[in-house]
Formats: structure tokens, C-alpha cells, sequence
């Protein structure tokens, strides 16, 4: 682009050692280099948004910013010219929102390698109902197939599940034909979980800490979007065989655990990357979204805000009370 242009942006600053969000009008020359402008119409709330926003320094190292580590929206200037100026893209994971200014603004600048076409059939608000939630939802689904896993081993869990990841992992699981056990710990949102598609709902204790490090298995595989010591307990409920995704951490990054789950159980426990992984992997999953695994009730009931109201939305992620799938719409 050869003319700098002005848009908005939901911009985070430090102000009196508190952090500040709010709607900031902001140039395309203020946009870090890169090889690929993009028109951003719409993006999806995350959990490291939030801590962004908070100032979290393992997230964002400086402010001022501007989070909202998914984007997707038109191409207007490509030095490389692939993608092409005027194809649709999807941007998720890799540095975006997190040390350069993400999908909370209308325009960002990114490598041509952060790129994604968009999958035929599909527009941005679909992609980002999806977003680095859904990636890493059938990432972890995914791994758990390469693992062998079968719905007639038995019943799979979910921990997590009314949050953005685990939302999209009880539909996909519950479509392929598992029995979905959703862990929550909103009683609320169990007739939700089980529209979705899930066996049974059952509440934040079914994890709750046993001293024993081995118990009765009850799941066949798992999994877990929390991390911490649900993950430790989950662990030592999986049958024989069997394995755990990984891909989360709001109940804590610490993992209080035994061998024993390993070496009595040959439990695999499998860890989810959806932010450096090769972009042909991220492409791929996107493709089976908008194919073979695409989980239409989980489209159905996202939530559109605007930038006005992303403030609320990003504290309610902090206190644990934020649910189901969020998107961003920029004409909001």
C-alpha cells in the first residue's frame, strides 16, 4: 500500500503500572515490516488474548498493543505475491497478537509464510468461529487418531469442555462417534454441552485430587484443555492404552504426577502445539473443518462483538466465566 491508511484498533497501553484497552485510531505505517497487508474483518477471542490484555510479559513483552492472536480477512498488498492481493486468508498462531500487533485491529502485517488460504466455502466469520480454538481442538483430536484411538475402546473425555477448545472438541468427538464424557464446572451450560453432541456432563469433580497416583480407569482417552492438577488426576483414570491430548493450562502450567499412569497403563500423553507448527498441518485441519469434520451447532452459537465490548469479554475469559466460541467482527 502505497498510501499510509488510517483504521481502528482495540489497543492495550500501560497507564500508572495498570494495563488499558480501548479503541485507538491508528496507520498501516504503524504496522511492523512484513511481507503481506492484510484487511482484517474479523477475529476470535482466546484465552492468551486475555492475558495479553492483562500485561502478561510471557505473552506480550511490550505495550503499547494491539492483541487477538487470530485474524482473517483480505489481502491488499503482497510483496511476494502469494497470497495473491485480494485472496482471503487466515491467520492464527505464530507471533500474531502476541510481539506484533494482532487480529484486534482492522489491518495487520504479517509474513507470507503466517498465511492460510481460506478453505472454498468458507468466509472469515466462519474461520475465526473456529479460530486457534478449533485449530488446536482437532489437533488434538487428530493426535489422538494417530494414537489408534476408536470409539468402541470406550468413553472419551473432555476437561474443559464449555470453554472455546472444549466446545469444539465434544461436537467433533460426539460426530466421529465417541462417547463424550464433557467435564465443566458450570452446571449451567450441561444441556448446551449435551446439544453438542456429549453422553454425559459431569461437573470439575469427577477430577478432584485422589492420593492415590493410580484409580479405576474410566476413560479410555481424554482430552484436556485445563492442564494442572485436572490433568494429573485425568491421567490416572485412562485405561490401559490409552491417551490424553494436551493443550492448556488455566488450571495451572505444574504437573503433580507419578510414572505410574506410563509405565502401569502405557498412558500416552500427548502435547498440542497449534502456534509453530508447519502451516501445511494448520492448513489441513482447516480443510477438514470445512469438509468432513465441520461442527455446524458449534457455528451455530458463537457470539459476534465489536471492538466496544471486547473489554468485558477478555475479563470474563480471566475469571473463568467466558464460554462457547466468541468472534470479533470489525463492522460491529
Amino acid at each position: 500500500m502505497t498510501t499510509n491508511t488510517e483504521f481502528k484498533a482495540w489497543r492495550v497501553e500501560e497507564q500508572n503500572g495498570e494495563y488499558v484497552g480501548a479503541e485507538k485510531t491508528l496507520s498501516t505505517g504503524d504496522l511492523p515490516d512484513g511481507e503481506v497487508l492484510i484487511r482484517v474483518s474479523h477475529s476470535s477471542l482466546n484465552y492468551k488474548d486475555a492475558l495479553s490484555a492483562s500485561g502478561n510479559k510471557g505473552v506480550t513483552r511490550s505495550f503499547p498493543h494491539t492483541p487477538g492472536i487470530d485474524a482473517a480477512g483480505e489481502v491488499v498488498e503482497s510483496a511476494t505475491g502469494t497470497p495473491s492481493n485480494g485472496s482471503p486468508v487466515i491467520v492464527t498462531g505464530y507471533d500474531l497478537g502476541m510481539n506484533s500487533d494482532g487480529g484486534f485491529g482492522e489491518y495487520i502485517r504479517v509474513p507470507a509464510a503466517w498465511c492460510v488460504p481460506m478453505p472454498s466455502g468458507w468466509n472469515a466469520r466462519t474461520a475465526m468461529i473456529y479460530g486457534t480454538a478449533g485449530l488446536t481442538a482437532g489437533l488434538c483430536v487428530q493426535k489422538l487418531l494417530t494414537m489408534g484411538a476408536k470409539p468402541e475402546q470406550g468413553k472419551v473425555a473432555v476437561s474443559g469442555a464449555s470453554g472455546a477448545v472444549g466446545t469444539v472438541a465434544v461436537e467433533l468427538l460426539a460426530k466421529l462417534g465417541f462417547d463424550v464424557v464433557a467435564i465443566s464446572g458450570k452446571a449451567d451450560h450441561a444441556d448446551d454441552l449435551k446439544a453438542l453432541g456429549a453422553k454425559e456432563v459431569v461437573g470439575r469433580e469427577t477430577l478432584a485430587e485422589e492420593k492415590k497416583p493410580l484409580v479405576k480407569p474410566a476413560f479410555a482417552n481424554a482430552v484436556d484443555t485445563v492442564g494442572g492438577g485436572p490433568l494429573a488426576e485425568l491421567l490416572k483414570q485412562i485405561q490401559p492404552g490409552g491417551s490424553v491430548s494436551c493443550c492448556g493450562l488455566v488450571a495451572g502450567p505444574g504437573l503433580q504426577t507419578t510414572v505410574l499412569p506410563f509405565i502401569l497403563r502405557g498412558v500416552n500423553l500427548l502435547g498440542v502445539d497449534s502456534v509453530e507448527i508447519p502451516l501445511a498441518e494448520k492448513e489441513a485441519v482447516w480443510e477438514k473443518f470445512a469438509g468432513e469434520w465441520a461442527c455446524p451447532k458449534t457455528e451455530a452459537s458463537a457470539r459476534d462483538i465489536g471492538r466496544g465490548e471486547l473489554d468485558g469479554a477478555l475479563q470474563a475469559f480471566l475469571k473463568g466465566e467466558s464460554a462457547g466460541k466468541i468472534v470479533l467482527d470489525h463492522a460491529k
